[in-house]
């Protein structure tokens, strides 16, 4: 350690002004602000570097793993979590042999969701059996009302079983006001069940009956913070009624389970986590529990839905191995990974094997569980956690300060903001300000769906209500629309390139315009270059084009398009790719699609759809 100082004392560090001034030479004049920095979703600014006195007014950097208010872990020696699969009970004897071959194979969190009107004891009995409670979590979903019911047959069950009642850890996934969102009905009257629930399951502490949903808002197109900020004012929400209704705060607190989820925006979602467990540590400790341990929050993480695409299906798999990866740095306590292929088909045994597999491969061969916190004290990550903390904080205050979540929901202004960054998504996404690899940007050309169609979530209690609820259309659901639409058609369009002058700008926007124009599922056909557009557009025509599209330098395009044009006399759909100063002249002869960076791509596609008879 002496010779380590000695060595670091031979360097002078650079100040903070001596990187910007470094900085502003590479740029060569261009703007820091507008290159460099991040101006991120959550409402504040990333910039491109960070330094040690960025952490000096940050308190939470002292704490330790363990401790409150734990934004550094709940555990201090580990970062051990429940590598969890649900199930979808259809048939409990079919869904207890599924649970036992999986636990064979890594999973040691089991998730049963099943309708209300399985609830009866045959159905648990048979469920768990031969299962060992006590080693492996439990965790059960069903219907709202029929959960207290739950609650009391599996309490005799694992009484039967002589189950040590400390070791029994699982959870019921009671979450009435989800239904408010998701259903749009009124399910406060269901509330009233809470401490009912808590009585049932009071000598089993480790098994958590209260859940808060936030999976929800992150498959509807929540932004980060807002997840969280709203996950924290759902939570307080669940802690207020129970107390209210004589449940003491810290046996409320205890019985509170997160299931939060996780997008691809890899170093914010780890602090999104952090974050949390912060702010909840904060919540909770304004109702002056009996322990601080009543301050942890435990989080199941849920890969996410919402950027799953059905087309190039397989790049989800790199989605949620970073979102798993950010989860599993964030120190939760459970995860779920979603199967690659739940946009079009129920998952199967492939998927989920890869689904497990990629827990496993974190923990067994990179080692996560072993890593306790490696983000603390990472000017970045440390950073970001304060930042999230300070966004979602505001809106928290802002929901308590209306009433209070429920009341928000029951009112539509919670299913309003989140539907709202959801429609912005879509728009980003419709002008590839936010890209979906394989979809908006880098489709795969000869890729067909092959009978693939995307599927609706649905659930044993689909009776619709009167109140607003939350659009869960993933980002992806509008271009695969359009694509589908495509590959209906009796001709597949065909695109061909006309390249021609500049041979560096010839074939950056002939790229441009393959990948731009196959995301309708056109077939694109790339060329080398031609001498002449006559030559260009006889091997178009060839070619069977229903579209041309010109490739070639701004200042070229004065001498080309316009011939080019004229050549092809309306015998297919002719396209400039780019946006040359020489715009108006073009559009003065007749020449009116244009494809560039600055146009939006699904309207322009379907523009393109209609002008070919495509439905």
């Amino acid at each position: 350690m002496v010779n380590r100082e000695k060595l670091f004392s031979e360097f002078q560090a650079p100040t903070r002004q001596e990187w910007l001034d470094k900085i502003e030479v590479d740029l060569k004049g261009a703007d820091f602000q507008k290159k460099l920095v991040w101006r991120t979703n959550e409402g504040f600014n990333v910039q491109p570097f960070y330094r040690r006195e960025d952490l000096a007014d940050k308190k939470a950097v002292d704490s330790l793993p363990g401790e409150f208010p734990f934004i550094r872990g709940n555990k201090k020696d580990n970062n051990l979590w429940y590598v969890r699969q649900n199930i979808d009970v259809k048939d409990a004897k079919e869904a207890n042999a599924k649970a036992l071959d999986i636990l064979n194979k890594g999973v040691d969190s089991l998730g049963f969701h099943f309708c209300g009107d399985m609830v009866s004891e045959e159905t648990i009995e048979t469920l768990l059996k031969d299962i060992r409670c006590d080693i492996v979590e439990v965790n059960f979903c069903t219907c709202k009302r029929r959960s207290v019911e739950l609650a009391k047959m599996l309490v005799a069950y694992f009484e039967k079983q002589g189950y040590d009642k400390e070791k029994v850890v699982g959870s019921i996934d009671w979450d009435p006001i989800e239904k408010i969102l998701v259903k749009g009905k009124d399910t406060t009257p269901v509330i009233a069940l809470g401490k009912e629930l808590i009585d049932t399951l009071k000598d089993f502490p480790n098994f958590r009956c209260v859940t808060v949903n936030s999976a929800t808002l992150n498959n509807s197109g929540a932004y980060i913070y807002q997840e969280l900020g709203y996950a924290l004012a759902w939570g307080n929400e669940y802690l207020n009624q129970l107390v209210a209704q004589g449940v003491e705060p810290t046996e409320a607190a205890k019985r509170i389970k997160f299931q939060m989820g996780v997008s691809e925006n890899y170093f914010m979602e780890i602090a999104k986590f952090r974050a949390g467990r912060m702010l909840w540590a904060q919540i909770v400790k304004q109702y002056e529990p009996k322990c601080d341990c009543a301050c942890q929050m435990h989080v199941c993480a849920i890969t996410s839905e919402y950027n799953q695409t059905v087309f190039d299906s397989y790049v989800n798999l790199l989605r949620s191995q970073t979102e798993t990866m950010s989860a599993a740095i964030g120190n939760v306590d459970s995860i779920v990974v979603t199967p690659f292929d739940k946009p079009y088909q129920t998952p199967d045994d492939f998927s989920e094997r890869l689904a497990r597999n990629q827990q496993l491969l974190l923990k067994e061969e990179a080692h996560f569980d072993k890593l306790v916190d490696v983000g603390g004290g990472s000017y970045y990550i440390e950073t970001l956690t304060d930042a999230i903390a300070k966004e979602a904080w505001k809106l928290f205050l802002e929901v308590e300060n209306n009433g209070g979540f429920l009341a928000q929901a029951l009112e539509g202004k919670i299913q309003e903001a989140v539907n709202a960054s959801n429609t912005k998504r879509h728009a980003d996404a419709a002008k590839r300000k936010e890209f979906i690899l394989g979809t908006n940007q880098f489709p795969n050309f000869t890729e067909k769906s092959e009978g693939k169609r995307p599927v609706c979530n649905t659930c044993c209690e689909n009776q619709e209500g009167n109140i607003a609820t939350l659009d869960k259309s993933r980002m992806a659901s509008e271009f695969e629309s359009l694509r589908l639409a495509t590959e209906a058609a009796p001709k597949q369009p065909v695109a061909f390139m006309l390249t021609i002058g500049n041979l560096a700008m010839r074939q950056a926007r002939a790229q441009f315009s393959c990948n731009f124009l196959a995301a309708a599922g056109y077939k694109v056909i790339d060329n080398l270059g031609f001498k002449t557009v006559e030559e260009g557009v006889d091997a178009a025509l060839k070619a069977e084009a229903d579209i041309v599209v010109i490739c070639s330098s701004d200042d070229e395009y004065a001498e080309y398009a316009i011939p080019a044009f004229k050549y092809l006399d309306g015998r297919a759909m002719f396209v400039v790719a780019g946006a040359p100063a020489c715009s108006d002249d073009l559009k003065a002869a007749g020449i009116e699609n244009f494809i560039h960076v600055r146009v939006n791509q699904l309207e322009t596609l379907r523009e393109y759809n209609k002008k070919l008879n495509i439905q």
